[in-house]
């Protein structure tokens, strides 16, 4: 496969802030890659490289070969964009500022063509051209961007956020235009903190945690590191019984049903000893990308939570106890 975007020990320094710390990041032609992680793990950097918006402080980035800080301007004519926070000309209507992106990247916006597939993806995400920027919502001033990222055709579209502000109903107007553009050939490099949009859209995920990959690979292949939830009513299998298998974790009875954990690449052997013992309506549930998330993320979280329940001094943030103390003074 042609790989299309590439870093390696990228990093970025703001002062003694470091933004990238040896970022590895491969994406190749034709793939949908998901890019995950939290506010300030260096995703909206690591994008800003690769459109060449900041300067690299070490390492390399390269977008079809080519360095993005040093050949931006013929980059951009093949890359389509769209932030998650997006801002629109307030004089002009929204017809004229999806013409007026879309000529940025090269369209003529009078062929026939373009005002037909514009037509079209108006249509589609429910959008009034007709208004001033200044009187749009946030979740219309992002079909400005999407509607003039999709109507003209890109080789790599890089959506950091892309449905920010959306409704539901065009969020999955959004996944469908992905797929369309992803079926035509195109490149996709998706930032996003919906886990279900992922899913869906994904052939590869990366996750970066305080500016490095932590993991990368496809969801099959990053699954093994979680567990499957598996449940059934016991027709003869007992708790104890059932705990006595390998491989089984956290057992537990919850009425007439059992449940349990299982490692995802060990699912194949507890399963005929769980049917040796005698079950029944038997569930099995595979492991989602957000429980993968966590793995990296969970002690982050219990560190935030023990924060809010006023755990020990050393872990709650003398501001955030401040904050805590004037809510219960007022």
């Amino acid at each position: 496969m042609t790989t299309v975007i590439t870093t390696r020990n990228l990093t970025k320094h703001y002062g003694h802030v470091h933004a990238l710390d040896g970022l590895d990041l491969t994406v190749e032609h034709g793939q949908v890659h998901g890019f995950l992680g939290p506010n300030g793990a260096g995703k909206s950097t690591t994008i800003r490289i690769l459109l060449g918006l900041a300067l690299r402080t070490s390492g390399d980035a390269t977008v079809f070969g080519e360095d993005p800080w040093e050949r931006a301007v013929d980059l951009h004519r093949r890359i389509a964009y769209v932030p998650g926070d997006v801002s629109v000309w307030p004089n002009l209507s929204g017809g004229e500022a999806v013409d007026l992106l879309a000529r940025l990247r090269g369209a003529r916006t009078k062929d026939a063509a373009y005002q037909h597939e514009k037509k079209r993806l108006m249509e589609a995400f429910q959008f009034d051209p007709r208004k001033k920027g200044r009187a749009y919502s946030k979740g219309n001033r992002q079909k400005v961007a999407l509607i003039a990222a999709f109507a003209v055709p890109a080789d790599v579209y890089i959506l950091d956020e892309p449905t920010s502000g959306l409704d539901p109903l065009m969020a999955v107007i959004f996944q469908r235009e992905v797929a369309r553009a992803h079926a035509n050939g195109a490149t996709v490099l998706l930032s996003s903190h919906i886990m279900s949009e992922v899913e869906q859209l994904c052939d590869r995920v990366s996750i970066i945690r305080a500016g490095r990959i932590v993991e990368t690979g496809t969801l099959a292949e990053l699954r093994h590191l979680t567990r499957s939830d598996v449940s059934f009513t016991p027709s003869g299998a007992t708790l104890e019984q059932v705990t006595r298998i390998p491989d089984v974790h956290d057992p537990e009875q919850h009425g007439d049903r059992i449940r349990l954990a299982v490692d995802s690449d060990r699912t194949a052997t507890v399963l005929p000893a769980l049917a040796a013992l005698g079950i029944s309506d038997l569930r099995v549930a595979p492991p989602s990308l957000e429980e993968l998330f966590l793995r990296h993320y969970g002690d982050d979280l219990a560190t935030l939570e023990a924060a809010e329940d006023g755990g020990p001094d050393d872990v709650v943030p003398t501001s955030r106890r401040e904050r805590r103390m004037q809510k219960e003074r007022a």
